[in-house]
C-alpha cells in the first residue's frame, strides 16, 4: 500500500487536466464563476454514487463523525472556494501562466500547514523535494520579460495558501474519522466537502446572480462531463490524502506541469527555451526524489 498514493496523485491529476478543458469549454457559455460551481454542483451527485458503492462494497456503514470533523471539512470547502476566487482576482491583472507559477508554490505551504496543524512530519529529503519541485515550477511559469505586479502576486501566493490549507483540512478530516476503511474515509469526506460547497456557492449565486444558476441548469448536458470529472480526480486526491501527507500529495502533482509543457511541445509543437528546460528538469528530480523518500 506504500506506492498506492502515487498512484492515486497520478490518477487525480489526469482527470484533473481532463475537467479542466471541460470547463474551459463551458467558461463562454457560463462565465468563470458559473464553470466554477459546475465542478461542485454537477459533481455531488457523482459523489454520492461513489459513496454508496463503497459503501455496498466493503460493507462498512456510514460514519457518525463529531463536531471535530465538520470544523475540518468546513475549512477544507471554505477554503478552497476562497482560492478560487483569490486565483480569478489574481488572473485578472496577470497572465494565467504566471499566476499558476505562483498558485503551484502551494507545496511549500502545505508542508509548513501540516506540520503545525497535523504534525505531518517532513523530512530533509522531502523538504529538499518539495523545494526542487517548486522551483521548477516557477522557472517554468515565470516569464522573464513581465513587469512586476506585487497585488498579482500577492493574491497568487494567498490563493496557493488557501488551497494548501484545504488539503490539510481535507486530511484532516479523513484522519478525524480514524475508520480503518481508508475508501469509506476519504469518500465520505469528500461527499461531505461537496455538499457544503455546493449549497453555499449556490446560494450566493442564487442571491447575487440568479441568471448565472439558470445558465447552469440549462448547460446541463456538457456540465455533466465535467462534473463526473470533478468527482473523478476529487475521489483519488482525497484517497491520497488518506494515506500520505499532502505535502507529498501536492508536490508530486506538479506532474501536471510536466503534462502540460508535453503538449505544448508535441501537440502544438511550441519550443521549449532553455529555462523551461531547466524547470522541467527540477521538477522531475524533485518528483522523483519524494517518491524514493517517501
Amino acid at each position: 500500500m506504500g506506492w498506492l498514493w502515487a498512484l492515486f496523485t497520478l490518477v487525480a491529476a489526469a482527470s484533473q487536466t481532463l475537467r479542466n478543458a471541460t470547463q474551459r469549454e463551458l467558461t463562454a457559455k457560463l462565465g468563470t464563476v458559473g464553470a466554477t460551481h459546475v465542478r461542485f454542483l454537477f459533481g455531488l451527485p457523482f459523489a454520492l454514487v461513489f459513496l454508496v458503492i463503497v459503501s455496498f462494497a466493503s460493507g462498512a456503514a456510514l460514519p457518525q463523525p463529531g463536531a471535530a470533523y465538520w470544523a475540518w471539512v468546513a475549512g477544507g470547502a471554505l477554503s478552497q472556494i476562497a482560492a478560487t476566487a483569490l486565483m480569478l482576482a489574481a488572473m485578472n491583472d496577470r497572465s494565467f501562466v504566471v499566476v499558476y507559477a505562483y498558485i503551484k508554490t502551494e507545496p511549500v505551504q502545505v508542508a509548513l500547514f501540516g506540520l503545525m496543524l497535523l504534525g505531518d512530519p517532513v523530512t530533509p529529503s522531502m523538504a529538499l523535494a518539495i523545494a526542487l519541485a517548486t522551483c521548477g515550477v516557477v522557472l517554468i511559469g515565470l516569464r522573464s520579460h513581465a513587469a512586476p505586479n506585487f497585488g498579482a502576486t500577492a493574491l497568487g501566493l494567498a490563493a496557493g495558501a488557501m488551497f494548501g490549507l484545504s488539503a490539510i483540512c481535507f486530511r484532516g478530516a479523513i484522519l478525524n474519522l480514524a475508520l480503518p476503511n481508508y475508501l469509506m474515509a476519504a469518500t465520505y469526506t469528500m461527499a461531505s466537502g461537496l455538499l457544503i460547497q455546493v449549497v453555499l456557492l449556490s446560494l450566493y449565486l442564487w442571491l447575487r446572480d440568479p441568471g448565472i444558476m439558470r445558465a447552469i441548469l440549462h448547460a446541463w448536458r456538457p456540465s455533466v462531463l465535467a462534473g463526473f470529472l470533478g468527482a473523478l480526480a476529487s475521489q483519488f486526491w482525497f484517497l491520497a490524502f488518506a494515506l500520505a501527507t499532502a505535502a507529498s500529495v501536492r508536490t508530486l502533482a506538479l506532474v501536471e506541469v510536466l503534462f502540460a509543457q508535453a503538449i505544448s511541445r508535441f501537440a502544438l509543437g511550441q519550443r521549449t527555451t532553455p529555462r523551461e528546460a531547466l524547470g522541467i528538469a527540477l521538477v522531475v528530480i524533485g518528483v522523483g526524489l519524494l517518491v524514493w523518500a517517501y
